[in-house]
């Protein structure tokens, strides 16, 4: 199923004869794409299973046949790409599904090619891709507690050179909840909490300040004052999601490089951070973004402006490795995000993600460089859900 063909096999005729999904217990819901030749793309969306098959049956409906990809051919990804996402906009939570569409028909197109997708995209710019990774969580304002996180991080055998430290634990609040006009009080302890993280990593690891759109722009403000001590490779997601004028005059205020964007949607979500020059560096996630093609077209047009990209990545195996292919073949991504237990990937069978001194090498097999384990994730669906047989 997942071995690719000669590229001298491949006649024109091949066509696209299902989507089907499946959800597991825990992680991301997996989307196959299939084909008539018997070779099957595979890619990752949030989602139960049944929404997700919804949004399927939805796309190959009745209603807007021309959209469809069934009955067409599985290389014209443009193509396809275009008409899910911009013949017939879509919105919403949707627009993860389409994504996996897009993930899979590229993973889908290396097999047929005998490719890796990172080849097909024009790359590979690097053969390891340089990660950044996540800090856990308890008491920020114990010196104690961030000796032993600290050591706990410095020990960690794949070698992370650069952490997310999650504000929100900071605060008492919880993640993604807007709180309004932080005070004084908070400020100081937001000081001393990354003052704290700096002093027990050293200067050998970089620190990421992460919100989760929490705050609003003179709480933003305050925190960027507060951590430029430290001096933070990145202030994350500080302000809601969409843009607006706030981005800008935080960037005005501060010399702290800012990130976002894990919640964009396609380029045109991309543009005015951009144009306002509002941000230091874009961080699209490939399952929201509109896939491999709606993250190239973001990379492309950060490029433009001379400002890095890097993926968002915390939704499993399937998407570190799409995430991984896509990095390889961008140049201006000199980062992707990784969770720490990525390598572990117990969905993954043979060679899985290989993670040395904080960089993943990159897969140079066909398609995604996927090998799942397709009894594994049988045996680990969510309840009632029916497998794709």
């Amino acid at each position: 199923m997942g071995n690719s063909l000669p590229p001298t096999s491949l006649d024109g005729q091949i066509r696209i004869t299902g989507i089907k999904a499946v959800q597991p217990k825990a992680g991301t819901t997996l989307i196959r794409v299939e084909t008539d030749a018997g070779v099957h793309g595979y890619g990752p969306c949030h989602g139960s299973g049944p929404f997700v098959r919804a949004a399927i049956e939805r796309l190959e409906g009745p209603r807007l046949p021309h959209l469809g990809l069934i009955g067409k051919d599985p290389l014209a990804i443009d193509v396809h790409f275009h008409n899910m996402f911009y013949a017939y906009p879509q919105r919403g939570r949707v627009m993860g599904v389409l994504s996996a569409i897009d993930i899979a028909l590229w993973d889908l197109a290396g097999k047929l090619l005998g490719q890796p997708v990172c080849r097909l995209l024009g790359g590979p710019f690097r053969t390891e891709i340089p990660l950044y990774s996540h800090c856990a969580g308890g008491d920020f304002l114990s010196r104690d507690e961030w000796r032993a996180r600290a050591q706990n991080m410095q020990d960690d055998p794949y070698g992370f050179k650069a952490y997310k430290i999650d504000i929100h634990h900071v605060l008492h609040s919880h993640m993604q909840e807007y709180i309004p006009a932080i005070g004084p009080r908070a400020v100081r302890d937001v000081a001393q909490a990354y003052g704290l993280a700096r002093e027990a990593l050293g200067d050998e690891i970089d620190i990421i300040v992460h919100c989760h759109n929490e705050l609003d722009l003179p709480s933003a403000i305050q925190v960027a004052e507060a951590v430029e001590p430290i001096k933070p490779l990145y202030f994350e997601d500080p302000l809601a999601p969409e843009f607006s004028d706030a981005w800008l005059a935080l960037r005005r205020t501060t010399r702290i490089p800012i990130l976002t964007g894990e919640n964009i949607a396609l380029a045109e979500g991309a543009l005015p951070f951009l144009q306002q020059q509002a941000i230091d560096s874009l961080q699209p996630d490939l399952i929201n973004c509109g896939g491999i093609s709606g993250a190239r077209r973001i990379a492309d047009l950060a490029a433009l402006y001379r400002i890095p990209i890097s993926c968002h990545n915390v939704s499993g195996y399937v998407l570190d490795m799409a995430s991984q292919q896509f990095s390889a073949s961008v140049f201006n991504c000199p980062l992707m995000e990784c969770r720490r237990t990525a390598a572990e990937a117990p969905e993954a069978t043979g060679e899985k993600l290989v993670i040395r001194n904080g960089k993943m090498e990159v897969a140079m097999r066909p398609g995604l460089g996927l090998e799942l384990d397709f009894d594994y994730i049988k045996a680990h669906r969510a309840d009632d859900e029916p497998w794709w047989d």
